[in-house]
């Protein structure tokens, strides 16, 4: 049975740096720290079924391309993030419902929105409670063991 992980977007995005950068897969866009760190483990462990959760677009999946920069966040509903009912779409659309458990990396918000939709599911989260810097660290102490989360 395979597993999905899901990683949070973030607000670095490669344009920050290459402004001239163009559309991008979604796998190259986000450089924070903590997204950067939890799709570089989310390709070790789960290279064939991961996936990105984007307060703009929804699940991206890593070839999915993103246009340009974007300013959008579920902790502020006045920069209109995606719905709840249109997340619930994608699940669907893209195939996600078929996996039976999820890995989330993200936190409180990312974990309430994954439990709602995914209802029923086995739903592992690693990173819950944990803030930035000690989550980059169990990530790497991850990566570099070999042992998943």
């Amino acid at each position: 049975m395979k597993t999905l992980c899901i990683v949070p977007c973030g607000k670095r995005k490669i344009w920050e740096k290459f402004p001239d950068a163009g559309p991008l897969k979604a796998r190259d866009v986000y450089i924070g720290p903590y997204a950067s760190k939890c799709i570089q483990y989310a390709q070790f462990f789960y290279p064939e079924s991961w996936c990105i959760l984007s307060a703009k677009y929804g699940f991206l999946l890593p070839e999915d391309i993103i246009p340009e920069t974007y300013e959008v966040t579920f902790k502020k509903k006045w920069t209109n993030p995606i719905s709840i009912n249109e997340l619930g779409y994608q699940v669907n659309e893209k195939g996600l419902n078929s996996f039976k458990e999820l890995v989330v990396l993200g936190g409180k918000v990312y974990c309430d929105l994954i439990e709602i939709l995914f209802e029923g599911k086995n739903i592992h989260k690693p990173l819950w409670g944990s803030s930035l810097g000690p989550a980059i660290k169990r990530l790497n102490k991850a990566i570099k063991s070999g042992e998943p989360l």
